[in-house]
């Protein structure tokens, strides 16, 4: 059974609070070139994960597993849209928001996803510091003529919710909205999607607004999300591929992708990239941390949840290269594009 209840936080704030924890495996191989020659010297083994480990980019690291994923995917479906979720220096070479832009990256993604911009930083329907939005804020504006920039913003009064709107759109984003963290629902409020339209949404670059509905614990079948979803005018809808752990099926995305108004519109997947989930299809059993050895630690605050080496080939085999790869189910589902999470992962590893 898929748990949903048991995870209803995870989906929105796993990527929130940048929480940094040890890493046992990197830290027992540090501990061990520390120590002194009181017992068996450090295998010739050791010492090469070690060098390999402290010579890795986590962060070009990072760009070569999203630029990956985005070729795979472009050669079956060359419209299929790439939207990394946080993780926004990516897109510069140093990190900083002035430094040179990283252009086989940006090339490889169709749009950037940015959780708490305005409101949500640091608590729900809170508005973000003056200094963290603008830090963000010169990051999305180096972008946001060529690639489309979609924010969170975590508020419930509807006057929060006006003004991440209005904010939002001043600055050239288009956003959403959220009155629960969770993202299980669909607001009641506004009425209608800010920005509401009739156009036929068949890029990302066209939309206007969006709808953030990764965890539907709250709908009892498939049949009822796709009945509610099909009510609204938003033109792009954020959803996960599977609900009670059964994946929606290539018929069942193409009902979501019109309007009620009528205009086509574009229906993506939520797909975690940085972390393992041990509640999806791929996860085995016998998993634990160091077995695979691409698993690290269980993020202490979230049960279920693992870093994962994502460099490591077989944790790239799952998201994508071959016929049972995360990415190749979406393809199959007919989503038109991927929203990766948890890009920020490099801050992890950077940290321990």
């Amino acid at each position: 059974m898929f748990r949903y209840p048991d995870y209803t936080i995870l989906y929105a704030m796993k990527t929130r609070n940048k929480v940094l924890f040890a890493l046992p495996m990197l830290l027992s191989i540090l501990s061990c070139s520390k120590t002194e020659n009181t017992g068996p010297s450090t295998s010739s083994e050791q010492q090469n994960q070690l060098q390999k480990v402290a010579a890795t980019d986590y962060r070009q690291e990072m760009r070569n597993f999203v630029i990956g994923i985005s070729q795979y995917a472009k050669a079956q479906n060359s419209q299929f849209a790439i939207i990394p979720q946080n993780g926004i220096e990516l897109i510069s070479s140093n990190g900083e928001s002035d430094g040179t832009l990283v252009q086989a990256y940006l090339n490889a993604i169709d749009g950037v996803g940015q959780e708490d911009l305005f409101f949500g930083y640091e608590d729900d329907n809170k508005p973000t510091p003056s200094e963290d939005n603008l830090y963000l804020r010169e990051f999305l504006n180096r972008i946001k003529t060529s690639k489309k920039v979609m924010v969170t913003d975590y508020c419930s009064s509807k006057t929060n919710m006006d003004k991440s709107y209005s904010s939002n759109n001043t600055n050239g984003y288009i956003s959403f909205a959220a009155d629960k963290r969770e993202l299980y629902n669909i607001p009641s409020y506004p009425a209608q999607p800010y920005n509401v339209n009739s156009t036929n949404i068949t890029s990302l670059s066209q939309a206007k607004n969006f709808l953030y509905l990764i965890n539907p614990e709250k709908f009892s079948s498939k049949k009822q999300f796709i009945d509610s979803v099909k009510t609204k005018n938003y033109d792009v809808i954020l959803m996960d591929l599977f609900l009670n752990n059964t994946a929606f099926t290539a018929a069942e995305i193409d009902q979501l992708k019109t309007k009620a108004n009528g205009g086509k519109r574009l229906v993506i997947a939520y797909m975690s990239i940085g972390e393992a989930e041990d509640y999806r299809y791929y996860w085995q059993s016998t998993w634990k941390v160091g077995n695979p050895p691409f698993i690290v630690a269980e993020n202490p605050d979230w049960e279920g949840n693992y870093k994962v080496q994502y460099w490591n080939a077989n944790w790239k085999s799952v998201i994508y290269g071959n016929d049972n790869s995360y990415t190749k189910k979406l393809l199959n589902s007919h989503f038109d594009g991927a929203y990766l999470d948890i890009i920020d992962g490099f801050e992890y590893f950077e940290g321990n």
